[in-house]
């Protein structure tokens, strides 16, 4: 099972920039069965429909879109696109396509193309089971001028069986890839990509429930807030544990400004507890400010240091992994007094009497 997504994703990063060439459709579908589901937990687009789509619109990851520009749903520049252009033929000469750094990227980017466009309005009423439906309706909205376009992408999905990725989590990829492609076991490629599909928990039961259709209101609601969602999971993604020298004390480095309660989560740690270790009177928290997880020691095994300029008591505690009242009372400070740049602070020791 899949433990870690962040880590799946950056694994994938790496080995697509490696090997952008997917011999197979079902290759291709190995490589990018991740990405369509994640984007259907975001925006309620079927992974099949996600799939099939990549697999047309690349031609099973071929075409030079998704080669040179990692532009894996053909989608235009249009109006408001301020990212990477490539000009490729397509309904007429030299069209403008847009170009990512990432094939992820394009699916990102896909996702929101259809999510906050009125014209695609209508699919968010349908079904998110109903991959026909989802089919038709795209071709209805104008998303391809393909007379065929509907029943060539239910092809692919009933061809590939895409359909079981619409009943599956983002945990439960590789268990699904590994039923539909028993000889990935001895894969490394795919191995590597989900880190072991080894399962350690039963899979979700499925919950049957009517399905209730949404506005074009309501959608664009549910946007703002997945897009806000991962913006703030981003960087907690990203956010490792590091051990202080002093003692080995756990502590982060915040990425970007956010809110205490959101490494509170993440740790599973009281954020009152945070307070107390970090000697906080309040939860905003900077860029690059250091945030222990364990309770501060007493004194640091180094005797002195000479401050900084600008530095403060409180970024000298921090940094030696001291707790602050005892770095005042070992420098004979009153509490709130701040050091001159150079001025010898005493870490171990209590500073001599003059």
């Amino acid at each position: 099972m899949i433990k870690n997504i962040a880590m799946l994703f950056a694994t994938i990063a790496t080995l697509t920039a490696h090997a952008q060439t997917w011999n197979t459709e079902e290759q291709y579908i190995q490589r990018f069965a991740a990405y369509a589901v994640e984007e259907m937990e975001l925006y309620k687009i079927p992974a099949s429909i996600t799939l099939a789509q990549g697999l047309l619109e690349t031609a099973g990851g071929q075409s030079r879109l998704a080669q040179e520009a990692k532009n894996h749903f053909g989608i235009k520049c249009k109006e408001n696109w301020t990212g990477r252009t490539i000009t490729h033929t397509d309904d007429a000469p030299n069209e403008c396509f847009r170009a990512y750094d990432t094939p992820r990227d394009s699916y990102r980017d896909h996702s929101l193309f259809l999510a906050t466009r009125k014209f695609y309005a209508s699919l968010f009423t349908l079904d998110p089971k109903d991959y026909k439906a989802w089919a038709y309706g795209l071709k209805t909205a104008g998303y391809a001028t393909n007379a065929r376009y509907a029943p060539a992408l239910i092809s692919k999905i009933e061809k590939y069986r895409l359909y079981e990725f619409d009943h599956v989590s983002t945990a439960m990829v590789g268990e699904k890839l590994l039923a539909m492609y028993p000889d990935l076991k001895n894969d490394a490629v795919f191995l590597a990509q989900y880190g072991g599909t080894k399962q350690t928990s039963a899979p979700e039961p499925t919950i049957k429930v009517a399905y209730q259709p949404t506005s074009y209101a309501q959608q664009q609601q549910t946007v703002a807030r997945k897009v806000a969602e991962a913006k703030s999971k981003a960087p907690l993604e990203d956010m490792l544990v590091k051990n202080h020298p002093n003692g080995g004390l756990r502590f982060v480095i915040v990425p970007e400004p956010m809110d205490l309660s959101q490494i509170a989560k993440k740790f599973n740690i009281s954020q009152n507890r945070l307070m107390k270790y970090n000697e906080l009177s309040g939860t905003r928290l900077n860029k690059n400010q250091l945030v222990f997880l364990d309770n501060k020691k007493k004194s640091a095994k180094q005797k002195t240091y000479n401050a900084q300029a600008g530095e403060s008591m409180y970024d000298i505690a921090q940094k030696f992994a001291m707790r602050l009242d005892h770095l005042y009372t070992k420098n004979r400070m009153a509490y709130g007094d701040q050091p001159v740049a150079g001025q010898v602070i005493y870490l171990d020791a209590k500073k001599p009497r003059s």
